[in-house]
Parts: structure tokens; C-alpha cells; sequence
């Protein structure tokens, strides 16, 4: 098998519409049938959502929790939220596997927690590599995607889409089983 990879000069927003470029060729290719997208405010996850809904594709696209940034409050912008369901896409809200309790209890008493650390370790690949491994499990862990199947995950740093993977999903508690079996883009820097 010969695949390219994309490096992107720099991390961030301008690479999104490249990055659903390189998702919806590798769908036609490859046959993909799943598609896990990260979205905070709603843009990366309407354009994916709709973009993809006239293919024969699961997309899932996941948002901040509640609470993530202020109390009371989510990310996800209302008419952002409406148009990615209108489009069929499934919608997943909830704690991100690598920042949860250990999160706090590493900023109230200064300790090194395991998940902290898985969380550093896949972010040496990126910041994007590490929220799309993250978002397989939970997507996996909520039944949206299948286990021990391929799936084309999107994430970016900070705002936007930068980084394209294949991973062979398992929800959380079978975390040793995930598999990065491709990486399709990313930044370099």
C-alpha cells in the first residue's frame, strides 16, 4: 500500500478545507464508513457533516462538555448544533478521556496522574493525533462507532481541522487495543 501524507506548514484553521479534501478522497478509496470530527464551536463539524452526508458514512462529530470553559455553559454554538443533526450527523457531548478527574486532582495536589501522562505522549505527535485518538474511544465508549474498525478521525489545534487519521477504534477501557494506523496530515510545527 503507498499513501501520501500532508504536513502542514503550520497548525491551525487555514488547513481545514484541505484536511476534508484528504477525508472525503479517502472515503471514495479506501470505503471508509466512519468518520469521527472534532468540533468546538460548530464550524468544523457543519462543513464535515455536511460535506459528507451523500455519502454512505457514519459521521460523528464530537464537542466540548458542558462546563469545559465556564460553568453552565457549552462551546457549541445553537445553529451549529441544528444544522450538523439536520444533516444526519450524530452529535457527542461529553468528558474528553485524557481530561477529567485527574485534572483537577493533578491542579489541587500537584501530582502526576497516568491519564495525564498518556495525554502528553500523544501529543508529542500533536495536539490534534491526541484529540483524535481520544475522540475514537469516546465515540466508541458511547456506541456512535463500532470497535476494532477503521475510522478517519479529525481534530486541529485549537480552532479548525489540521490532522487526518486512521484508527482502529476501542473504547477507553480497551485503550491498549486503539491503533494510529495511519496519519493522513498534520503540522509540522
Amino acid at each position: 500500500m503507498k499513501k501520501s501524507v500532508t504536513y502542514f506548514e503550520k497548525a491551525g484553521p487555514d488547513n481545514t478545507a484541505q484536511c476534508f479534501e484528504i477525508v472525503r478522497e479517502n472515503i471514495e478509496t479506501c470505503q471508509y464508513k466512519h468518520v469521527v470530527v472534532a468540533s468546538t464551536w460548530g464550524g468544523t463539524g457543519v462543513l464535515f457533516a455536511e460535506g459528507l452526508k451523500d455519502r454512505d458514512v457514519n459521521v460523528v462529530v464530537v464537542t466540548h462538555s458542558q462546563g469545559f470553559k465556564e460553568p453552565n455553559t457549552i462551546e457549541l454554538e445553537e445553529e451549529a448544533r441544528k444544522k450538523i443533526l439536520a444533516a444526519g450527523a450524530a452529535l457527542y457531548t461529553g468528558t474528553m478521556i485524557t481530561h477529567s478527574l485527574e485534572t483537577a486532582l493533578a491542579s489541587k495536589f500537584s501530582g502526576v496522574y497516568p491519564t495525564l501522562l498518556v495525554a502528553q505522549s500523544l501529543r508529542r505527535f500533536g495536539e490534534g493525533a491526541k484529540v483524535c485518538c481520544e475522540m475514537v474511544m469516546m465515540a466508541a465508549d458511547a456506541g456512535l462507532i463500532p470497535e476494532k474498525e477503521e475510522i478517519i478521525a479529525i481534530a486541529g489545534t485549537g480552532r479548525g481541522a489540521d490532522t487526518v487519521t486512521v484508527i482502529r477504534s476501542a473504547a477507553s477501557k480497551r485503550f491498549l487495543d486503539l491503533k494510529v494506523l495511519e496519519i493522513l496530515a498534520k503540522p509540522r510545527g
